[in-house]
């Protein structure tokens, strides 16, 4: 067994306990591998394990990837932060995208989508600890924005993608994540159809999946280090 698939042996273990212990049903944990800044030969190793959804920071590092794998049958996330120029290709090539954050994307994506392909996926980025260096909808914009996404044709509100202030401990990881857990459900009153809540990473899902999150996005627990120079 070659050192990825133990990786990925390995983490889907620690999902299963920690599921587990928190009786949740593991299949309400969706496992998406962040593969920026990695080969798309390791990808592919990973997709021949089980691996199905990945998720790219950079379009056009994802593209050419992309253009490497078509053979493969997954689903590509956008998670990076969006210029409106690159709305069209991210709407015609990825499954999802997971970074939404204002008004402009929106439109700007549901015209670019293919109407002979499913409506785009999207979760609304939500910065709700309002962190100045990141990216991310403040609290007070997420339900004009949910509203906006519900009224267009070609995208699918599917929830919330949060990645907040980084913690050492796991009991301040679970409190932060039960924080936007809270919010979510209150938004999820409005818009029932919604399922997902993305958040927790390598160093904080265990934390994550207990407070409620449906969707862990996870690169260095997978792949090991990132390479900058080593993407073919």
């Amino acid at each position: 067994m070659n050192r990825i698939a133990f990786t990925l042996e390995d983490l889907q273990l620690e999902i299963a306990k920690t599921c587990a212990k928190g009786k949740i049903f593991q299949e309400n944990v969706r496992l998406i591998a962040v593969s920026k800044r990695q080969s798309a030969a390791k990808i592919r190793q990973l997709a021949a394990q089980g691996q199905s959804e990945f998720a790219e920071n950079q379009l056009q590092e994802a593209l050419d990837k992309m253009s490497q794998l078509t053979d493969l049958s997954v689903k590509w996330h956008f998670i990076g932060a969006i210029q409106s120029r690159k709305c069209k290709a991210i709407a015609e090539h990825f499954d999802w995208v997971q970074s939404v954050d204002r008004e402009k994307l929106i439109s700007k994506l549901n015209d670019a989508r293919p109407t002979e392909l499913s409506p785009l996926n999207v979760c609304i980025q939500l910065n709700y600890f309002d962190e100045p260096q990141k990216s991310g909808a403040k609290p007070n914009e997420v339900e004009t924005l949910a509203k906006m996404i519900t009224e267009m044709p070609n995208l699918k509100l599917r929830g919330l993608m949060v990645l907040p202030p980084k913690q050492t401990t796991f009991s301040n990881q679970k409190q932060q994540f039960d924080e936007i857990n809270d919010f979510y459900q209150h938004l999820k009153q409005q818009y029932p159809k919604m399922d997902t809540l993305s958040m927790g990473m390598s160093n904080d899902f265990q934390a994550a999946i207990l407070a409620g999150s449906t969707m862990i996005r996870v690169g260095t627990a997978l792949f090991g280090a990132r390479q900058d120079t080593e993407l073919n």
